[in-house]
Order: structure tokens, then sequence, then C-alpha cells
């Protein structure tokens, strides 16, 4: 029961959200009540506020998965990985991937044209960006271990976090220019190269997760033989050939 009942708060959720978008992207996120979505979405506003404690929530529905995202990345970075080739590898994957939060979609210059129209979702963008740059300014710090008062961890989050900051920012300048997905593709992978040549090699060596040992076995070469001994001595205990047969 306790799962029918989550599933059923999940799906109610994002229906609110859908239908919120869906009226947002047509008339615009001022333009638009919060009663307004409650009856588009056939509920009550006090259950919109049950779920979204905010309107701007609404809009931005995924905040707490976008914010935690290079955190995460870090988190689960490979042995042998650093900090920074794990954000800017997951970066690559995503320009692969091309996914809805990157804008790198036929149409985002709609969506950014609802966010810029709007001051509040710009303050809220911003407020977003400043949410993941101190959570993952945390984040690296328990990575690396550092001392409560150590501000490296604090400076390398804001080194990292200007570099996907530019790349937002040419996606929208590009969305803006009327420029295909391939294109803004190449254009972020050469930006992000550029970009991580640039950074201090403290910076991108920073919180590398130590490499796994190699097993004895594998290391040790096929034939090989223990320390110190001659492949070519013969055995003590093989009889020698010179010796008399005792059975003569």
């Amino acid at each position: 029961m306790t799962g029918l009942r989550e599933r059923k708060k999940r799906q109610t959720r994002q229906h609110i959200s859908d239908v919120a978008t869906g009226l947002f992207m047509e008339r615009g996120f001022d333009a638009v009540t919060v009663a307004e979505v409650a009856e588009a979405a056939e509920v009550s506003v006090n259950t919109v506020y049950n779920y979204f404690p905010a309107k701007e929530d609404l809009f931005f529905d995924r905040e707490d998965e976008i914010v935690d995202r290079p955190s995460a990345r870090v988190r689960q970075r490979r042995p042998g990985q650093s900090a920074a080739e794990a954000i800017f590898d997951g970066m690559r994957e995503d320009m692969d991937e091309r996914p809805v939060n990157l804008g790198m979609v036929e149409g985002f210059e709609h969506f950014l044209s609802v966010v810029t129209n709007s001051s509040s979702l710009m303050a809220r963008l911003m407020r977003m960006q400043h949410k993941t740059t101190f959570h993952l300014g945390r984040t690296l710090a328990e990575e690396a271990g550092c001392e409560p008062d150590d501000p490296l961890p604090e400076l390398v989050a804001a080194q990292l976090m200007a570099v996907h900051a530019n790349l937002n920012q040419t996606v929208r300048r590009c969305a803006l220019d009327g420029r295909t997905v391939d294109e803004v593709k190449a254009e972020l992978r050469r930006r992000l190269d550029i970009s991580e040549r640039l950074l201090g090699q403290e910076v991108r060596d920073f919180a590398r997760r130590p490499a796994e040992p190699e097993s004895a076995a594998a290391t040790e070469a096929p034939g090989s033989e223990a320390p110190g001994s001659d492949p070519a001595a013969p055995d003590p205990a093989a009889p020698d050939p010179a010796a008399p047969d005792p059975a003569v």
C-alpha cells in the first residue's frame, strides 16, 4: 500500500507539473496563476502548494536533481579519476545524449524566452547556480577530507562551475542565434576542451580517487620464478645421472 500511495503521489506531482509547463509555454510564466494551474489540472490550489511550495517550483520542478548533478558525478567518479575529470566527462556524455536539461533540443529558444521574460524565473535560475556551486564545494571537501576552514574546495568548485556556467550561456546564445543542435554540440565541445586546458593542474587533479591496486597475480609475469631462483640450476631432488646405479 505504501508503494502504491507513493506512486500515486509521484504521478499527481508530475501531472500538475506537466499541466503548468504547458500553460507557461503557451502564455508565459507571469501571465499564469496558481489557481489557473489547479483548475487545469483538476486539483485544488492547496494540493498544488502541497507539492510545489512556490510558483517557480512548478517551472523548475527538477531543481534538486540539477543542483546535485555535479556533486553526484564527483561522488561516483571512477578509480584514478579526479573531480574535474568526472564533471567534464559527464558534460561530454550530456552533449552526446542531448538531454533536455542541457538545452540541446529543437525549440529550446521558446523555453528560453519564457525564462528570460520573467524576473522571478531569472532570479530562481541564479539562485540554483549559487546552490550548485555551494553544494559542490561541500562535496569536494568531504571527498578530499579537507578541514572545515580550508577554502580550497570552495575555490575549486567555483572554477569548475564557471566552466559550467559558460557552457550554459553558450547554449542560450546559440539558441537565440538559431544554431542547429549539431552546431551547438560542436561549439560546446570546443569550449569545454579549451576550458579544461586552461585550468591549473591543482584544480584538474583535485580529489583524484586512488587507482585500484593491481593484484599480485596480474603483475607477475607468466613463467616467472621465485626471487633468487636460477632456472638453469639442477633440482636437488632429482637423481644425478653421473652417479652409479645402486641396482647394478
